[in-house]
């Protein structure tokens, strides 16, 4: 095998646009289009044009691809197409004040309806004190008292004239009417009266008790008298009162004829007002002699004539699209709210406030869906609404179950809304799993890709993307060479030069950072230069970990070598992501091995410190370890594998091709190059495969190598499947062409193996034996004589 480094051109795979033919983007065109989006798109447009329930839409995607923007680009497009939904109204309800009434009317009524009885409670506070002060009503009304004043008189003076013709009188006393005998004209006296004969006693005496029943039947007569009285003026009153109110009425009528419930609404209303009217008089010594009017029209007295507009769309034109920041469960379906009065807590019809569901019905509700988790009770609210085609305000105390106090049970709202969630693929199918009401209210899933093949005709959206994001932040405008740096840019984003990141978070950044470079230096556009600064000083800021790390290894805190060879261990590279950057760091790998019973211990497991994928590539290399040297004969081997000087958590598999040969060359005993770091993981047949992070991880050991001198001799071993994603810095490029650093692309352990022990790797033949003096050879051999080994001292041990 002759394995040589890779060319300079195959390190860094450049974007050239001269073929486009423009100088920079102020001569292109901004394109709006969801580049890269199609099958997310379609599956919006199919669930935004699905009229039947349970054709909601799940959105998900990476942060930062820009899923919000596209979603309500979309759904406000088709929105605006859309009828404007009807206004929702709660009013009193006159026979159980604890179950209000909802009403629903056209497009801008509720707000009519509403400013309609504001003023008609106005005007009658008005129209009513001021007709009832008014000295016609007092004439009429003191006519009737008049008319019943001189009808009890007559009676009296009846009974009186009566008794006159008997020589008796009717007084008038302040405890009542009484009767007494006359005497030349005057009321006799008792000495007189006894001074009569017993003849003329007799008679007077007789004629009193006659005289006395009448006049206790005529004072018996007196409250029936009275109560007519009181009913002619009630009735007087009545006929004032309707003349007043009916009228007003009568106009809203005619205003909300085709509204039968609202119509229903009103007749309650006349009969309250009717039977209610003293309300409207406010007393006089009272403070609301003062009030404006159109707060007294407002105070509690008549809040029963209110109407509390819950929605209302009467200045909106299509379809009403709610975006939700904060969806607890009340912010969703509605709240009651409660006054306090000295300690006492109450509500009414008037305090109910609406929820998003409330705002967005007949549209969309855009939700995010992590949130709507963390709230309690939200998903389970949302849920039930859009299971049961209703919106019911339920309070949450009556959730917990822990209600002291009575509150409202308001008439829900019908329900027909398209909730549009957006959220990540983890909660999407966590809900699938473990929801059984998931799948059936959220039957669309719309999933934003991250990446697009950087093919011709997606590198001319690309450019129209970057030009719209120009206009949209007023940036310079870019030149050719800094749209081909962007563009590589977002390529190493996604770690492969055949693709370009979608993530219009990063973009717009980038952009945004660049064109500053570019003011900064008096530029009037913005070239690769500008670019690359943007880049260095956004790896800068966030570069204070990696110095730290970089200055140990140079000191020796950390050791690591780059240069001679060594038994048993080697230069393994690691990713470190730091917020939004990444940045690599080789890391020392050694590995022991000695007579055993086939164990390996991986000393990052046994101490809790290497993840799941760590552990599942030292067992991939452990069995292809004995796959090629010990296919005919027990493995008698006790080996151990670590990563040095490592206190965190070590995971993935990118380091188990190199902790293989790092294993390989304790079996051995044959020493491996300092001078080579390796990545890469191997499966069980020894070949080598992808990983990722394969840009910063180079850079990463070529920085430690500039920093000690580069001999030539140094570099990094990448699996060949890797080739297409680099994307490296410029310096390394350089360093490479020049011949001072080395990348190499193996394909097979065989490949590595070569590199690091620069001996041939050897091949089987057809028992399976190796040559002796190949790399495989020697370890082959050594296991077999451990084996041998083990066979004796087991032999011995039974003797």
């Amino acid at each position: 095998m002759d394995l040589k480094p890779l060319d300079a051109d195959q390190l860094y795979h450049r974007c050239d646009l001269s073929q486009f033919g423009f100088r920079s983007t102020a001569d292109l065109s901004p394109e709006f289009a969801a580049l890269g989006q199609d099958r997310a798109m379609e599956a919006i447009n199919f669930a935004v044009g699905m009229k039947h329930p349970g054709y909601n839409l799940f959105v998900s995607g990476s942060t930062g691809i820009g899923r919000r923007e596209l979603v309500a680009r979309t759904i406000n497009a088709q929105a605006a197409q859309g009828e404007a939904p009807q206004d929702w109204v709660y009013v009193h309800n006159f026979e159980r004040s604890h179950e209000p009434k909802m009403l629903s009317l056209p497009q801008g009524l509720g707000q009519a309806l509403s400013r309609d009885m504001q003023q008609l409670v106005e005007q009658l506070l008005i129209r009513i004190p001021a007709t009832f002060k008014s000295d016609d009503y007092r004439n009429r009304v003191q006519e009737l008292t008049d008319e019943f004043e001189q009808r009890e008189e007559n009676e009296f003076k009846a009974l009186g004239e009566k008794a006159h013709e008997d020589q008796i009188t009717l007084m008038r006393t302040p405890a009542g009417y009484t009767l007494g005998p006359l005497k030349d004209g005057k009321l006799m006296t008792p000495d007189q009266f006894k001074a009569l004969p017993k003849e003329e006693q007799d008679r007077i005496k007789a004629a009193l008790e006659r005289l006395n029943a009448e006049l206790t039947e005529l004072v018996r007569e007196l409250p029936r008298l009275q109560q007519e009285q009181r009913e002619a003026i009630k009735a007087l009153e009545d006929e004032v009162t309707h003349s007043i109110i009916d009228p007003a009425l009568s106009q809203l009528r005619d205003t909300y004829g085709t509204e039968t419930e609202v119509l229903a609404f009103l007749d309650q209303v006349h009969q309250d007002m009717i039977e209610n009217v003293d309300d409207f008089f406010a007393p006089e010594k009272d403070d609301n002699a003062k009030t404006p009017l159109h707060k007294l029209a407002k105070g509690d007295s008549f809040r029963r004539y209110h109407i509390n507009l819950l929605v209302s769309h009467s200045s909106d034109v299509g379809s009403p699209v709610v975006v939700e920041d904060i969806p607890s469960y009340q912010n969703l379906v509605g709240r009651i709210e409660y006054q306090s009065y000295f300690g006492t807590l109450s509500t009414d019809f008037s305090l109910i406030q609406p929820g998003a569901l409330h705002r967005a019905n007949g549209g969309y509700l855009i939700v995010d869906a992590q949130k709507l988790l963390s709230y309690p009770f939200a998903w389970e609210g949302l849920k039930r609404a859009l299971r049961n085609h209703e919106i019911r305000i339920d309070p949450l105390e009556k959730m917990y179950g822990i209600s002291g106090t009575r509150s409202l049970e308001a008439e829900p709202m019908p329900l027909k809304v398209k909730v549009i969630l957006i959220g990540e693929r983890r909660l999407y199918y966590l809900l699938k799993a473990y929801d059984p009401e998931f799948s059936s209210l959220f039957k669309i899933y719309a999933d934003f890709n991250e990446q697009l093949d950087r093919s011709r005709d997606n590198i001319e959206s690309y450019l129209g993307l970057i030009t719209q994001l120009v206009q949209e932040e007023a940036l310079a405008p870019f030149a050719l060479s800094g749209l081909e740096r962007v563009i590589e840019q977002s390529s190493r984003r996604v770690d492969d030069s055949a693709k370009l990141s979608l993530n219009r978070g990063q973009l717009v950044d980038l952009l945004r950072e660049a064109s500053y470079c570019a003011t900064q230096a008096g530029a009037s556009e913005v070239a690769a230069e500008h670019v690359s600064r943007a880049l260095k000083l956004a790896r800068t800021r966030s570069a204070q970990y990696s110095e730290v790390m970089q200055e140990q290894i140079e000191r020796g805190t950390i050791m690591l070598a780059s240069s001679g060879t060594a038994v048993g261990q080697g230069n393994g590279l690691s990713v470190f992501q730091l917020g939004d950057q990444r940045f690599g760091k080789p890391a020392r790998i050694s590995a022991t091995a000695r007579l055993g019973s086939g164990k390996l211990i991986d000393i990052e497991r046994e101490t809790e410190l290497g993840g799941p994928i760590h552990s599942k590539g030292v067992m991939i290399l452990a069995n292809c370890i004995g796959a090629r040297y010990a296919r005919n004969a027990p493995l008698s081997l006790h080996a151990s594998l670590v990563f040095e000087q490592s206190y965190g958590m070590v995971d993935g598999d990118s380091a188990s091709a190199m902790e293989l040969c790092v294993l390989l060359s304790a079996i051995s005993g044959l020493p491996i190059k300092q001078s080579l770091a390796v990545t890469g993981s191997i499966n069980q047949q020894g070949e080598i495969q992808a990983i990722g992070g394969v840009n910063e991880k180079i850079e990463g050991f070529f920085e430690l190598c500039r920093n000690r001198g580069l001999s030539g001799d140094q570099g990094v071993v990448i699996p060949k499947t890797n080739v297409d994603h680099l994307i490296l810095d410029k310096e390394v490029v350089q360093a490479c062409r020049d011949q001072q650093f080395s990348i190499y692309a193996v394909s097979t352990l065989d490949e590595l193996i070569q590199l690091l022990f620069e001996r041939k790797p050897g091949n089987a033949d057809d028992s399976g034996r190796y040559p002796p003096a190949s790399v495989n050879g020697r370890v082959q051999q050594q296991l077999l004589d451990w084996t041998e080994q083990a066979r004796k001292l087991s032999g011995k041990s039974e003797q």
